[in-house]
């Protein structure tokens, strides 16, 4: 499972490369949207996730058996919520430069600032 799983990761880093070096802004952010992603996957696999009992210590103190670990799923949504923001921030910068523009090519955003 780890190996299919890295190969999966792997993969998404490299579309999410390739994507950040394209030359349309859309096409990057997308790139951006799955490098988030990936990272997210990234830190799910190395945490090894386990469907075990809940993270819950009995009065005793001593835990027993499999125990989920909370403290990555909580990184995770907390990433999550802040690539949101990200990318909601970027779609509307996206959004003005096109306006003021009128292109997404980064080689006609070069030419208009000069």
């Amino acid at each position: 499972m780890n190996t299919l799983m890295a190969i999966v990761i792997g993969g998404v880093y490299a579309a999410a490369l390739f994507l950040l070096l394209r030359r349309h802004i859309v096409k990057m952010m997308i790139g951006f949207a799955l490098l988030n992603h990936a990272s997210n996957l990234l830190i799910f696999t190395a945490a090894k996730l386990s469907r075990g009992a809940p993270p819950i210590i009995p009065q005793t103190g001593e835990l027993v058996g499999d125990v989920a670990d909370p403290v990555p799923q909580a990184l995770i949504l907390t990433a999550i919520v802040i690539s949101f923001g990200v990318l909601s921030f970027t779609m509307v910068l996206i959004n003005r430069v096109y306006q003021s523009v009128g292109s997404e090519d980064i080689d006609d955003m070069r030419i208009a600032e000069s």
